[in-house]
């Protein structure tokens, strides 16, 4: 048999086809996007994941521990606190006995014939005033007062650091401190000491200095950049991540899924370092007695950095979700086609649903930005562009999507069917006996059986009960 010589022109179109299906397969966009280009782009997510530290650092300086409001919470939040509650009773009580000479007090007050005890009554009374100050803390009055010094303390530092006159502190002389003697002295009523010895308390008893005048110089420049910098990092930070996705023509969702990444390890480092920190300095700086209250302050001054890295942690997570959606994946190409037509037909629906989940997330209020006014609108914003760019781009991956192989119309499938199978469970138990024959019952259940729309379990039950 005489074989067919080869098509010469067939031999060439093959490298063709292969050519043009390539072009086709890979977007222009990526195919000549440049390697120093995809350098420039991740050098961008990674020089801003690593000013975003700092930058959380500044706002975590700002927001907590510079701010009026924040550090009457904080405290309320150290008074309240049971192991820094013990640890401050023990130091108003050495106050109180190293101001007051308890002894002699209790000896003018004593018996003759026991005046003798005074000293070891004293004594003996150390450890229990210790014990009644802790309870005499825990009342809302006196945790009252030991806010309001706190807060004193605040005003007058902030006065100090920036460069406040008029309030009775000026700049360069005199140190910012905690003035607890108020506490020292309801100590000594409740244990019973005159007053008269009470009025005589020195003037620096119970006064825990904050910043000495020396270093008034630094702790103005330092505050000034912690302003500065809590601001402008951010946006640094947040104009690099918007480079970062404005130079990746073709590779947007990559890098959004990257910069998703960034954010999450960020978040993780942050609430890492301050664990490792706070125990290196507790354990370097405090001797075992006042190790765990310590470790309780720490704790209280950094909740909210804790507060913020999650938060970035959050909105990592949401990023990469939303990246992987829009991605090759297999589950995630089946979820787009099946929202696609209701996306497509009904975009009402679509919105009403991402409206009541961001609403049911501020009500939530997790993370800072979803209690401020300012942080709802821009979280909102980048919601809704985020979510008209996902219905852009499934629309256009799904042209010819239809109304009825949409997520709505699977719904009201299933939902029939679910009520197809009840409507047949109910003919099954409940139809009358005198309507039809035992055997078109039979019949019939055969037939919902082969249908599906009753399992071998129903259908085993709906024929012993016929036949009962």
């Amino acid at each position: 048999m005489s074989q067919e010589p080869l098509n010469p022109a067939s031999s060439v179109q093959a490298p063709d086809v292969t050519t043009s299906a390539a072009s086709v397969a890979a977007p222009p966009e990526i195919a000549t996007l440049s390697g120093r280009r995809r350098g420039a782009i991740w050098a961008l997510v990674v020089v801003a994941s690593l000013i975003g530290v700092l930058s959380i650092l500044s706002t975590w300086v700002n927001r907590q521990l510079l701010s009026d409001s924040a550090a009457t919470t904080t405290s309320t939040a150290l008074v309240q606190d049971a192991a820094i509650r013990s640890a401050l009773s023990v130091y108003l009580v050495d106050q109180l006995y190293t101001n007051v000479d308890v002894a002699a007090e209790l000896e003018q007050r004593l018996p003759k014939q026991l005046k003798p005890l005074a000293a070891p009554a004293a004594a003996a009374l150390r450890d229990p005033a210790a014990q009644g100050v802790d309870l005499l803390l825990a009342r809302p009055h006196v945790q009252a007062l030991f806010v309001r010094s706190s807060a004193l303390a605040q005003k007058q530092l902030f006065n100090v650091l920036e460069n406040r006159t008029g309030a009775g502190i000026t700049t360069g002389s005199g140190n910012v401190t905690v003035d607890l003697g108020a506490l020292v002295a309801e100590l000594g009523t409740q244990l019973g000491l005159p007053t008269a010895a009470l009025d005589q308390l020195p003037p620096g008893t119970g006064v825990i200095t904050v910043m000495r005048s020396d270093q008034l110089g630094l702790a103005q420049t330092g505050l000034s950049t912690v302003r500065i910098l809590s601001v402008w990092l951010l946006v640094l930070v947040l104009a690099m991540y918007a480079l970062a996705l404005y130079l990746a023509v073709g590779i947007r969702r990559q890098t959004l899924r990257n910069i998703g990444w960034a954010f999450v390890i960020v978040g993780l480092i942050v609430v890492a370092a301050r664990n490792v920190i706070g125990n290196y300095a507790v354990d370097s700086l405090t001797t075992s007695v006042y190790r765990t209250p310590a470790h309780h302050v720490w704790l209280i001054l950094t909740s909210t950095l804790a507060e913020i890295g999650w938060s970035i942690v959050f909105y990592g997570v949401i990023a990469v979700v939303g990246a992987v959606l829009a991605g090759p994946a297999r589950p995630a190409t089946a979820f787009r086609s099946r929202i696609a037509p209701t996306l497509k037909q009904s975009p009402g629906i679509m919105w009403v649903a991402v409206a009541l989940v961001y609403l049911l997330l501020v009500v939530w209020g997790g993370t800072h930005a979803l209690r401020t006014p300012f942080g709802i609108l821009v979280l909102g914003a980048l919601l809704a562009t985020g979510v008209v760019a996902f219905r852009r781009e499934t629309l256009r991956e799904f042209p010819d999507a239809t109304e009825g192989s949409g997520l709505v119309a699977a719904i009201a499938a299933a939902g029939g069917r679910v009520g197809s199978a009840a409507a047949a469970w109910r003919h099954a138990h409940h139809a009358p006996a005198a309507a039809r024959s035992t055997t078109d019952e039979l019949a019939h259940l055969v037939e919902l059986h082969d249908r599906g729309a009753l399992t071998d379990e129903e259908f085993a039950r709906a024929k012993e009960h016929l036949l009962s």
